[in-house]
């Protein structure tokens, strides 16, 4: 049963626009000398423990247009599954990074190490994608196809089995993975409400 509210009332949600970077990297927006340094630069420091990898992608609306506005933000464990904050966490992994596509191509790029498996999930990445037209940052996960996926408890709760593949980086290179990003239409990303 939905409980009725009497008194309180949803306050209208507004697309991002340009403001998203002014707020949150206003360095990329080119306003230097709000912060020493924009906050969630780097995913790791010098010396982070484990494999060291680089995600690329871009994300791309109905039409197949690549945003050239979307600002990304990852959350992780390090090499070794633990989080920030948990005992025996790597220092030198934040488990964030603020991130925002190029504003000439829409491609972004992440580097950080490859997390290790936590809490029975598989290897991971969880992102939220904000940019033009999306009122409600969006979220979902990267996973990585040379790891086992399989009995992962969020991918095993995607009914649709295919749709699980949108959800899964592509090796490039060595160290190096693809993990586009598709607002909706074929191929359209599963996001999560988490």
């Amino acid at each position: 049963m939905v409980q009725e509210l009497k008194t309180l009332q949803e306050t209208p949600s507004q697309t991002a626009g340009p403001y998203v970077h002014i707020g949150c990297i206003p360095s990329f927006a080119g306003i230097d000398g709000v912060y020493p340094e924009d906050l969630g630069k780097r995913a790791i420091e010098d010396g982070a423990k484990g494999q060291v990898i680089t995600i690329t992608g871009s994300v791309h609306d109905g039409t197949g247009w690549a945003l050239r506005d979307a600002m990304l933000e990852s959350w992780q464990a390090d090499a070794a599954g633990i989080y920030p904050g948990q005992d025996g966490a790597d220092p030198k992994v934040t488990g964030f990074c603020r991130f925002a596509a190029d504003m000439d191509t829409g491609e972004y790029t992440l580097r950080t190490v490859k997390p290790g498996r936590a809490g029975g999930q598989a290897p991971h990445i969880a992102l939220w994608i904000a940019a033009r037209g999306i009122n409600i940052g969006l979220q979902t996960r990267i996973y990585f196809d040379d790891e086992d996926n399989s009995g992962d408890p969020v991918l095993s709760r995607i009914e649709q089995a295919p749709r699980r593949e949108t959800l899964i980086a592509k090796t490039t290179g060595d160290g190096a993975y693809r993990f586009d990003i598709r607002l909706q239409g074929d191929g359209e990303t599963v996001f999560l409400d988490m």
